[in-house]
């Protein structure tokens, strides 16, 4: 197997008839799905157990195994100690490369340096960190089972001499009018997937892509957009459809697939985001009638922002004073609402949970 020549891009040879369908399609759902975000005060709060469950699913795809409980769970109490330490530091990181370039996306769009800055913390202290940390590759990496030769390859990417035009050309598209910008989308995630410009974190850091590709082309208001699940759930036609581009230029098959991929998560995301909305607004009467307090919509986005916490941190979290805080937990364990994973004792710090979201989440 030789490696792979990448195809410039604007691609000459999309068969644009075969996708009027699914364009229409897409749009209309993700477009139902912007309007859905538009709806929401203050999504970053809502859906943020959403970005910890697509740095999940993502980082599953590659290989991990750590659930959004085991990764909330450790970020309440990190002095704990879990078998999934490692698997747990490349989620947290990919979530924060994803916020990273969300802020960058508020000063320049996107661009070959803001994907170096966002590897760079994608592979900050985890396993991979000696590989090319924040660069770009220059060896000959391949794709094959664990241990496997080069000559043992199912995939072979480009010769990295050649890897700078291949990129130069990547971000001019990216910068380019296409017929269409979920096609598009196809295209450019498919692309950097096949250029492998990484030894290692390609995966990762292609899905990033986009979220941030839809919001800085103004088809999401905000970058929230969890694509992993969908492709997690069909990981072998994922890389089927990536490998067959590869082997035998099959454009239309992954399009196809890429298009149904946005489809199907945009209704995915819309029942999530409203079925997340209406727990936050049933919640608004329930805690307040349990509670009886003034900070109710405090606690509220508390519980929603980090739904797995530890009961010290609630008070400075939430800026409750302490007995109201504590006050506020023990009410809300009593009736349900909250689980404890680890009741506190002595001074011990009780560690619970928001279950009714979580389930959301994961459902």
């Amino acid at each position: 197997m030789k490696p792979y020549i990448p195809e410039d891009l604007p691609l000459k040879s999309i068969q644009w008839p075969l996708f009027i369908r699914l364009i229409g399609q897409a749009n209309a759902a993700l477009a139902r799905y912007d309007g859905i975000l538009h709806g929401i005060i203050n999504p970053d709060i809502l859906l943020s157990p959403l970005m910890t469950q697509e740095a999940v699913l993502s980082s599953r795809i590659e290989g991990t195994q750590a659930t959004i409980e085991e990764v909330l769970e450790f970020e309440a109490a990190p002095e704990v100690e879990t078998s999934r330490y490692e698997d747990i530091q490349e989620i947290i990181n990919y979530r924060k490369a994803m916020f990273i370039s969300i802020e960058e996306l508020k000063k320049r769009p996107i661009s070959l340096n803001m994907l170096l800055n966002m590897h760079s913390v994608l592979l900050d202290s985890v396993r991979g960190h000696n590989k090319g940390k924040g660069r770009f590759r220059n060896i000959q990496n391949w794709i094959g089972a664990l241990g496997s030769l080069m000559e043992n390859a199912t995939y072979i990417p480009p010769e990295p001499q050649n890897l700078m035009d291949y990129l130069s050309n990547f971000e001019k598209y990216i910068h380019s009018d296409e017929e269409d910008r979920l096609v598009q989308l196809a295209i450019v995630h498919a692309q950097f997937e096949l250029i492998h410009p990484f030894i290692d974190g390609n995966g990762r850091l292609g899905r990033i892509i986009v979220p941030i590709f839809l919001f800085e082309k103004g088809l999401l208001s905000s970058p929230m957009f969890y694509i992993s699940s969908y492709l997690e759930q069909n990981r072998a036609e994922y890389y089927n459809k990536l490998r067959s581009i590869s082997e035998s230029s099959d454009w239309s098959g992954w399009i196809s697939f890429f298009l149904t991929a946005i489809i199907e998560q945009a209704k995915n995301n819309s029942e999530k985001a409203i079925s997340i909305l209406a727990l936050y607004e049933r919640m608004k009467t329930e805690v307040a009638r349990l509670t009886h307090s003034q900070y109710s919509i405090q606690t509220l986005d508390c519980l929603f922002d980090r739904p797995i916490f530890k009961s010290t941190d609630f008070p400075q979290r939430s800026k409750i004073p302490r007995a109201s805080a504590m006050r506020i937990i023990n009410s809300l364990k009593d009736n349900n609402i909250l689980v404890a994973l680890k009741p506190g004792r002595g001074r011990r710090a009780g560690i619970f949970m928001f279950k009714e979201l979580i389930d959301i989440v994961e459902k």
